[in-house]
């Protein structure tokens, strides 16, 4: 069996050819859909795909399992997802949009924060335990593999024992948001790097940034 062959009977019958279905990229951010969580530190992942779209001059449509845009980025087709199934069953969202529309999980880059990671820092991997995060960790269950390209923004550990809940789920301090004006912007430019360059050259550039 070949390649396309495969690929078509894996994710469904909608026809392709490789080159059009290697130009497919899906970018997911993951949070909590709801006011409460809105700029809350768990949920960077929607605030840097609300930037990225914002950023191409398009918008997001409610649809199933989530929130979704489609950009082009030189040439390719990126969607842009924000499951609203909630962050511990982000899995679901990602699976259903990765057949729908034929994307390969190498094209797949899910955007969280992570809390052993010094604030602004960015850590981009190719595969990868969910290290105590439930969304990774559903992505992982439902995906069936932790091989998936995962990027990981840090949101650093400034809490007292035991008030790790509290944090992920606090608002950002002044001072981070100001200093997100221009780690948000780079998060954007990690993406369009991963997009355009590959895994390998995105962490070069970007990891540890």
């Amino acid at each position: 069996m070949g390649i396309l062959s495969f690929i078509n009977g894996l994710f469904g019958s909608k026809k392709e050819t490789q080159e059009e279905i290697m130009k497919k990229f899906l970018i997911v951010g993951l949070g909590n859909i709801g006011e409460k969580y809105d700029n809350t530190r768990h949920n960077i992942g929607f605030k840097i795909v609300d930037a990225l779209v914002k950023e191409y001059e398009e918008s997001f449509s409610t649809e199933k399992l989530g929130d979704l845009a489609k950009l082009k980025i030189k040439g390719k087709t990126v969607f842009v997802l924000k499951p609203n199934t909630f962050m511990n069953l982000s899995g679901k969202a990602v699976l259903y949009w990765m057949k729908k529309e034929n994307i390969l999980i190498d094209n797949v880059l899910i955007i969280t924060d992570d809390l052993n990671i010094d604030f602004g820092k960015v850590r981009i991997k190719g595969r990868g335990s969910a290290g105590g995060h439930n969304g990774l960790k559903d992505i992982q269950d439902k995906l069936n593999t932790g091989s998936y390209p995962r990027f990981r923004f840090g949101v650093g550990a400034n809490y007292r024992k035991g008030g790790q809940v509290d944090f992920v789920l606090g608002k950002w301090s002044d001072d981070e948001e100001s200093a997100l004006i221009e780690r948000v912007p780079t998060s954007i430019k990690a993406i369009e790097s991963f997009v355009n360059a590959g895994l390998a050259n995105t962490m070069n550039t970007f990891n540890g940034k």
